[in-house]
């Protein structure tokens, strides 16, 4: 309580100063004073934005001689630091800090620690607020939040006195005029053109401290009950109905709608004497904080649906009419948000939506989950999106190249078109070799199957021209539910795949989470400094035999009187298959004991993706009854090199003859027992790498959908068997260039990628 008091006296008292009728430099003055003495620091300045450099305008503390003198680029030195990161900095001793600037103007050698805060509007840094002390201290999160509280008051007394205005920002856009090009991640690939329009018009909270604080907690509940309403009434639309992809997805994504911790929150924000909307804005800014520092993915995916909750919640408080979704976009559009939660993405037209550029963005986020599904190209982690497009812009969005094109030249626009022109005629090619066999010139056959993970991907077989689904990734299910997904919502949903692909084989595999795939509702291992490598897929599922005897069940209910194919991930050890193989047995023979229905057959398969099990062939093979490369998996671990690391890119060489060496180990050992042995994951999705993989030995291939055309069209363009001899002789001599000779052998028999 005393905590809340103090700081409805510091907004007191700023309203105050805001209220004053002195000029903004007195006004600024005064609240570097009240800053300093509330927080007790020797040290409170302010920092403006002017002409894109931050001008010291307001200080308590330092020397008063370098105000308006001191100045620091966007980056320089630790206010600068904070400005262009858009996250507040405590520290304990700043001269320690590698973007510590010593300015010897402003007399602060005596000062140990700081702690600095931006001062936001419309979501761009216009300022720093900062507080030092003599004494070397640790900042408590309230203090952060009391600076990050007069950051927001600031922000309107700055707005309103013109010192840093909406024309400079206007002026700062129109100087973005000209073609841009801007780097991003593929979330999921494509090639679209259109216009920008931006998610949402941002929420800019003007009034910050509250008249009445029982006003604004009322207007907070008819806020919450009015944008639950909203979710519910959109979980009754016919497309989320129970059992789909997307009602699980919105399950979680209402769960944070009816969060009371949440709600809880907001309110004691308000306590402090803030409105309704700086309350969220409050605790919206202390999410984003600690998104930034959550490696988790499911962890930091979760955040961000809370993320967009808040500027929902935002919006229904402020009475804007709402997303661009729920105001209609009309022609090709290119969506621009900083982040996306998959409700939002539900609601748009796909008939209009070609593209989605988001700011931040994961590839393991709900909303690429249900992007995917729809087609749409999505280009996330582009940095200064905000601050290089306009609303209106033309855009090309180049997923597959990870490019956002701003404002294209005509010259790029008829690239574009010529790129468009090109893949429709491969569209054409494709289609004419569809239903037909992947067989060479020279008669070798390849089975081809796509990888999927949702319902509707199995309907997309026949649509693909594929031989069957090589794998169904299951874990899809656990990340978007909220809880353990029940026994019999597993079951439907593997029934449906099988029900969809008919007769075509599907081979599901077992539950990977953990790790980097973290659920709520599993206990993982905290300490996992590297959680790719961690308690996760096969070491979890036999570590929890629960969560596995219920898919086992599961999956043999779904697959009763069919053939049913199983397959465990990362394994490591062939104990550990045997072990899994025996308890879906277990399961097997207790629905049989029971008079249940059960497959006619089951075949059990491995991933080979670690390392160590391809030392152990001779003992897992005889146990198996197909196997599977994983090499997304198998070639990080084999190079020690993360495959998410863009400066270990070069060290990532799906055609570098260690990698090709060990995946024709593991083909010669399949051979030699007679195991059939499939490449599922990018490697086999690329032309080329696929070409290398046949050259190899390598007869059934599992990859996106999309691959499965460009690759049967390969193959049957392909005379296989003078590659398979060249590979051979090029794994044999030290230093060939294995990429440049394939390339090279590809394009004498006119192959073209």
């Amino acid at each position: 309580m005393a905590q809340v008091n103090a700081a409805r006296e510091i907004l007191r008292r700023l309203h105050d100063v805001m209220a004053g009728k002195a000029a903004a430099q007195v006004k600024l003055n005064q609240v570097v004073k009240l800053v300093a003495a509330e927080l007790g620091s020797e040290v409170a300045s302010i920092y403006l934005l002017r002409d894109g450099v931050l001008e010291l305008f307001a200080t308590q503390g330092l020397a008063q001689s370098a105000v308006h003198v001191t100045r620091l680029s966007m980056g320089q030195g630790l206010v600068g630091n904070i400005a262009a990161r858009r996250e507040p900095l405590a520290l304990a001793e700043a001269k320690a800090h590698p973007d510590f600037a010593y300015r010897p103007e402003t007399g602060e050698d005596d000062f140990h620690s700081f702690c600095g805060v931006p001062i936001l509007r419309r979501e761009a840094a216009i300022g720093v607020l900062a507080v030092q002390h003599r004494e070397p201290r640790n900042y408590a999160e309230v203090e952060i939040e009391a600076l990050q509280t007069v950051g927001m008051v600031l922000s309107e007394l700055i707005h309103g006195a013109g010192l840093v205005d909406d024309a400079q920002a206007a002026r700062m856009r129109a100087a973005n005029s000209g073609p841009t090009r801007l780097n991003g991640l593929k979330l999921v690939d494509g090639l679209a053109r259109g216009v920008a329009v931006f998610h949402q018009p941002r929420v800019v909270v003007e009034h910050t401290v509250a008249d009445d604080v029982d006003a604004e907690r009322v207007r907070l509940v008819d806020a919450f009950a009015r944008m639950r309403t909203q979710i519910d009434d959109m979980m009754g639309r016919s497309e989320f109905v129970a059992g789909t992809d997307h009602h699980e997805i919105l399950e979680t994504y209402k769960m944070f709608a009816y969060d009371e911790g949440w709600a809880r929150r907001i309110n004691e924000a308000i306590e402090t004497g803030l409105t309704a909307e700086a309350a969220v804005e409050r605790v919206q800014s202390r999410n984003r904080l600690r998104m930034r520092s959550i490696d988790d993915p499911y962890l930091k995916e979760r955040l961000t649906d809370l993320d967009d909750l808040a500027n929902r919640l935002l919006r229904t408080l402020s009475g804007q009419l709402g997303t661009a979704a729920q105001l209609g976009i009309t022609g090709d559009a290119i969506l621009i948000a900083r982040n996306l939660g998959p409700a939002e993405l539900l609601e748009y037209d796909k008939r209009h939506l070609k593209g989605v550029v988001l700011e931040e963005g994961s590839l393991t986020a709900h909303v690429i989950i249900v992007a995917r599904a729809m087609g749409v190209p999505v280009l996330g982690r582009v940095d200064q999106l905000f601050a290089n497009v306009n609303d209106g812009d033309e855009l090309i969005v180049d997923a597959g190249n990870n490019a956002l094109l701003i404002r294209p030249t005509a010259a790029t626009i008829k690239s574009y078109q010529a790129m468009r022109a090109l893949k429709a005629r491969q569209a054409e090619q494709w289609a004419k070799v569809r239903d037909l066999p992947a067989i060479s010139k020279d008669g070798r056959h390849i089975a081809l199957y796509m990888n999927a993970g949702l319902l509707d991907d199995a309907a997309a077989i026949p649509l693909a021209g594929a031989d069957g689904i090589g794998l169904f990734r299951t874990e899809f299910q656990f990340l978007v539910s909220a809880t353990l997904p029940r026994r019999e919502r597993q079951q439907s949903l593997y029934r449906g795949v099988l029900e969809a692909a008919g007769d075509k084989p599907v081979v599901f595999r077992t539950v990977d989470i953990g790790g980097d795939k973290a659920v709520p509702y599993i206990d993982g291992d905290e300490e996992d400094e590297n959680p790719a490598m961690g308690w996760r897929a096969l070491r979890l599922a036999l570590g929890r035999s629960g969560l596995m005897k219920v898919q086992a069940r599961a999956l043999l209910e779904a697959a009763a009187g069919r053939t049913l194919n199983v397959m465990f991930p990362m394994v490591s050890e062939p104990w550990e298959f045997a072990e899994a193989r025996g308890l879906v047995e277990q399961q097997r023979e207790r629905l049989a004991r029971t008079g249940h229905a059960v497959p006619t057959e089951i075949q059990y398969g491995a991933m080979i993706e670690v390392p160590a099990l391809i030392e152990q062939l001779d003992l897992l093979l005889p146990m198996t009854d197909f196997v599977s490369i994983g090499t997304n998996d198998l070639t990080q671990f084999l190079f020690a090199a993360d495959r998410a690391n863009p400066r270990l890119a070069d060290r990532y060489d799906w055609l570098s003859p260690a990698i090709l060496r060990v995946i024709r180990r593991v083909v010669c050992a399949g051979a030699e027992h007679d195991v059939p042995v499939t490449v599922c994951g990018e490697m086999g999705g690329r032309p080329l790498e696929a070409l290398a993989l046949i050259a190899l030995g390598v007869e059934r291939l599992s990859i996106t959908p999309a691959g499965i055309g460009p690759i049967k069209a390969m193959i049957r363009s392909a005379t296989l068997e003078p590659l398979s001899q060249a590979m051979q002789e090029w794994l044999a001599k030290p230093g060939v260039n294995i990429r440049a000779e394939l390339s090279s052998a590809a394009k004498r028999q006119g192959l073209s990628f």
